[in-house]
């Protein structure tokens, strides 16, 4: 589902390459390689797919934690070479060995184009907004930026939320088998203003209710409100890790969602941009 920003057609795929990785102990981050055709029927609605997991996602499980979210989204040039496109994401990627704070990090190459020309996505997941805002100003992050994104890079957005998920170590650093494999799909929305109340709250409460009912296509589904001071591009953020492209592509394709969006989203929407990436398991490696 690649949402084109100032569209309201929400189901264009591509096929993603993604860029090599620094190799850490129990951590992940997406690799380089071509995806599966998707596998069913794109109109199959989600209640009569058949689960292939046992686990829930994190939204429809007990006592809760909260954790604040922190998306990128990059353009970069059109001649940027491999070699710089690896090193611009592998010393994003490391920036959780340098900063505290950072649980969990997943990044890579967008699949495909969508209308605002990002390349690229970044997601971090904090445990407190004081990290988060310690982050923005650290100089070992701004040093990153500095000499080895921007240079690569002409255009960059940042969107930060707090939502929540379970409390359990696992869901909260994004460890452990559920998280080994996957999609990260990154969703940004502005939302018409006279919708904040009621009308707001009924879309992003459907999608966080159909995200619950299919846990065999999904992992994790967090939302909310974005509170970045510099970008008022968009009002809100929502990050879903998928199990697999064929899930990614079940899931957006199927008329539950078709409908579920053009019903709730599309009257109230202004602008939406997204993007997904492939996410593989890196190497274990005793530190």
């Amino acid at each position: 589902m690649l949402i084109q920003a100032y569209s309201p057609n929400p189901h264009a795929f591509f096929l993603p390459r993604s860029p090599s990785t620094s190799r850490h102990l129990s951590v992940h981050v997406s690799h380089s390689r071509g995806l599966k055709a998707p596998m069913g029927r794109r109109n199959e609605p989600l209640s009569r797919i058949s689960a292939s997991g046992e686990h829930s996602p994190t939204t429809n499980l007990g006592k809760k934690r909260k954790v604040f979210e922190h998306i990128s989204l990059l353009k970069a040039r059109e001649n940027i070479s491999e070699e710089e496109e690896n090193d611009l994401l592998d010393y994003l990627y490391t920036t959780q060995y340098q900063m505290r704070g950072i649980v969990a990090v997943s990044l890579g190459r967008a699949c495909g184009q969508n209308s605002e020309s990002y390349t690229h996505g970044v997601y971090m997941r904090f445990q407190r907004k004081e990290d988060l805002e310690k982050f923005y100003v650290n100089p070992f992050y701004s040093r990153i930026l500095n000499e080895h994104v921007m240079p690569y890079c002409h255009g960059l957005i940042h969107v930060d939320y707090e939502s929540e998920v379970e409390d359990d170590m696992l869901p909260i650093f994004r460890k452990g088998e559920e998280f080994n494999y996957g999609v990260e799909f990154v969703l940004l929305i502005k939302f018409l203003q006279d919708s904040f109340g009621k009308p707001l709250e009924d879309a992003l409460n459907s999608l966080e209710q159909l995200a619950i009912d299919n846990p065999s296509l999904i992992v994790q589904f967090t939302q909310g409100l974005n509170f970045n001071p510099s970008c008022k591009e968009f009002t809100h953020g929502v990050v879903i890790r998928f199990r697999s492209i064929e899930a990614f592509e079940m899931f957006t394709g199927s008329s539950d969602y078709k409908d579920m969006w053009r019903s709730k989203f599309q009257p109230i929407i202004q602008k939406t941009v997204s993007l997904y990436f492939s996410v593989d398991p890196v190497g274990t490696e005793i530190m």
